[in-house]
């Protein structure tokens, strides 16, 4: 059977790419012919800490050869105590975050819709403030919160109990969206009702890596808990160690009331993810919000094991940090070599962004790094911006190879242009 003749159109990602895929290791994937893609893509960032990592795969087939439990709803099994143990141990509490965890699903949206169904029965309040160029997931409260107009233009219902702001630099940083959200909460004239919720991204991945600055987080903390707004920080994409610490929050010095996380909290690309929220916030009747998939097992044994292997101490962060570093003078120097084309470089540890001034261009320059060899996808309103998203764990070697690759695919489309 061709298959793809019968899978629906809404593939996107293979027309990208077309070849078949059959390996993956570390930070390549291998193609049916045997070919080496080096991935700067990791699954989205649901593979920070690569593909097929030997730790996690160890502790996976054990598992497995042990008949361990695969589907359990939300009983008690080892699995899910070694994993609460873990997480406990080396993120909540070196950090001192007061947080109960919720296994909302498998996937984002489904941490997003949780924290949006439990700030709202919180506070009895309905509207949730969100801002331009966020995206939160594919389901319909998640697509109320979202920015993209394609994506929410799927919806087909009307999305609405939102108020949308300016994300920190929009409109290249001519309109501030706190001091309109403050000022319009001081107004009773200004037409807003006291929201339920505001929920933000530190870094808008799938918006074009716009990276809020520290002080804006912070002073977007400081409005909600002055005027009793519950803080979610989706960190389903940025959480995790992409930016350096293991929550992108961090850096800014504040603690939200509710955090989304999913993507790489399995470590190993299985589906899972967790809503945290503040201890005096868990006001859910047993059953209230569930799902069947959020006994993902074998997602609970490598989530421990990636606790165990990189969040042990200050190691991986302070390399991501490090990294950071040469990928922002890398595209520092491609944005001076190409001022008339590039117009922005964003990012932070080791997620980041080159936007063009024509989106074409960017698509242009992603096809050329697949031609030779580099996994990198756009982003942006316009996918006018090239994301990387190197694993973690890739080698110092695999990191200049793959910016080797990125600074000729810049240099070849420009001249084609």
């Amino acid at each position: 059977m061709n298959v793809p003749t019968i899978e629906s159109e809404v593939r996107s990602y293979c027309r990208n790419w077309p070849v078949e895929f059959e390996r993956a290791a570390g930070s390549r994937m291998f193609d049916r012919d045997g070919r080496a893609y080096l991935d700067f893509f990791a699954g989205a960032g649901a593979l920070n800490y690569g593909h097929n990592h030997p730790v996690l795969k160890r502790a996976l087939i054990s598992y497995l050869e042990q008949d361990g439990v695969t589907h359990s709803l939300d009983m008690l099994t080892l699995a899910k105590q070694d994993f609460l143990a873990e997480f406990a141990g080396r993120v909540l509490g070196p950090r001192r975050l007061d947080y109960r965890v919720q296994f909302p699903g498998p996937t984002g949206t489904n941490s997003v819709e949780a924290a949006l169904k439990l700030a709202r029965k919180v506070t009895g309040r309905q509207t949730v403030v969100a801002f331009t160029g966020g995206f939160h997931g594919m389901s319909l409260g998640s697509l109320a919160v979202t920015g993209n107009a394609s994506k929410r233009g799927g919806a087909g219902v009307p999305l609405g109990h939102t108020w949308r702001l300016p994300y920190d630099g929009f409109a290249g940083g001519e309109v501030s969206g706190l001091k309109l959200l403050d000022a319009m909460l001081a107004d009773s004239s200004s037409g807003m009702d006291l929201p339920a919720a505001v929920i933000v991204e530190t870094v808008q991945g799938e918006g074009g890596v716009n990276a809020a600055g520290p002080v804006w987080l912070a002073d977007l903390a400081e409005i909600c808990r002055r005027r009793g707004i519950l803080l979610i920080i989706d960190d389903i994409q940025m959480g995790c160690g992409r930016t350096g610490p293991f929550f992108s929050f961090e850096s800014a010095g504040i603690i939200p009331d509710i955090v989304c996380l999913s993507k790489s909290i399995s470590g190993y690309g299985l589906p899972m993810a967790l809503t945290l929220f503040r201890t005096e916030l868990d006001v859910w009747e047993p059953g209230e919000h569930n799902g069947t998939f959020r006994g993902n097992n074998p997602a609970f044994v490598t989530a421990a094991a990636a606790l165990r292997e990189f969040w042990a101490d200050s190691t991986l962060e302070k390399q991501t940090a490090g990294r950071g570093l040469l990928f922002e003078e890398t595209l520092r120097e491609l944005a001076d070599q190409y001022p008339a084309h590039v117009s922005e470089l964003r990012g932070r540890g080791l997620v980041w962004g080159l936007a063009f001034r024509e989106p074409d261009l960017a698509g242009r320059v992603a096809e050329a790094a697949f031609a030779a060899g580099l996994l990198v996808e756009t982003a942006g309103s316009s996918d006018e911006v090239v994301k990387l998203l190197p694993p973690l764990t890739s080698t110092d070697a695999e990191l200049a190879e793959g910016l080797g690759i990125l600074r000729e695919s810049v240099r070849s489309a420009v001249n084609a242009s």
